[in-house]
């Protein structure tokens, strides 16, 4: 069986920037086993494959090692895939998956993502979860399957390098790192590390914003922010908190396309 592959780099404009995805369309679901192996075999943060519905899309996303409930950057792939190859002729596009209904927008070259805001509370810090970052942080939340740290400078984020081995052991889907940006065209900077879910370092997370912004929102009372992801590769984020749903705007640019053999 050939299936048609393509990959994207999501939130970016810029080839080999933003954060890379794999997006494998589909007329119906293969096995959770197949899936799992095409994403460990394409060994990118996130596969996600799409099932056409009544409504739109199903969707669902993995990474090398787990599936995952919520993937950003693979749902601004996958629309990016459905808007500009398979020229899907509408300006909203409707996925079903398991955090419910998202809804991707298209406006000119941005594609604004509408995801569920997530919040976050102060949390105490697991064993050894500071010694892995190496620096402790001011703040300490813990936001869904994530926990959240918040430092007092952009400069002490990007001086981070996590031990990655002993970072695999703190029970979270991830750790994000955050700070308030030092640029005046940005709010906020983060980073985000996975090795739990088989990603040291995610170059942009969408899902993570959406703890993030809320987050940031408060913080510096206004609605509409603008935000970097500071990993080697840098993602930049357009977002805004409207009630309880989180929009990220973002562009890709496609890297790759060709066929599957399984």
């Amino acid at each position: 069986m050939q299936l048609p592959i393509y990959q994207v780099d999501a939130f970016t404009d810029k080839l080999f920037g933003g954060n890379p995805a794999a997006v494998v369309p589909l007329k119906t679901w293969l096995s959770d086993e197949l899936m799992q192996k095409i994403a460990f075999e394409n060994n990118l943060s996130e596969t996600a494959f799409f099932v056409p519905n009544e409504t739109g899309f199903d969707i669902r996303w993995f990474t090398p090692t787990v599936e995952v409930n919520l993937c950003g950057h693979a749902t601004l792939a996958t629309s990016f895939v459905i808007f500009n190859v398979l020229k899907y002729d509408k300006d909203i596009i409707l996925f079903s998956s398991k955090s419910g209904i998202l809804k991707v927008r298209k406006e000119d070259k941005w594609l604004e993502l509408d995801f569920p805001m997530q919040e976050s509370s102060i949390a105490e810090a697991p064993d050894g979860l500071i010694e892995s970052i190496g620096k402790k942080p001011k703040e300490i939340y813990r936001a869904s399957d994530d926990y959240m740290l918040v430092y007092g400078s952009q400069k002490e984020i990007e001086d981070l390098k996590p031990n990655f081995g002993a970072l695999k052991h703190i029970k979270a889907r991830g750790i994000i790192v955050t700070a308030k940006a030092k640029s005046k065209k940005l709010d906020f900077v983060s980073r985000f590390f996975g090795p739990g879910s088989g990603i040291d370092e995610d170059p942009v997370t969408g899902s993570a914003h959406t703890k993030l912004v809320p987050y940031w929102a408060k913080i510096l009372s206004k609605t509409e922010l603008t935000a970097e992801q500071i990993s080697s590769r840098k993602g930049f984020l357009k977002c805004k908190l409207a009630g309880d749903r989180v929009l990220m705007a973002g562009k890709g640019k496609l890297f790759l396309k060709g066929k599957i053999s399984v």
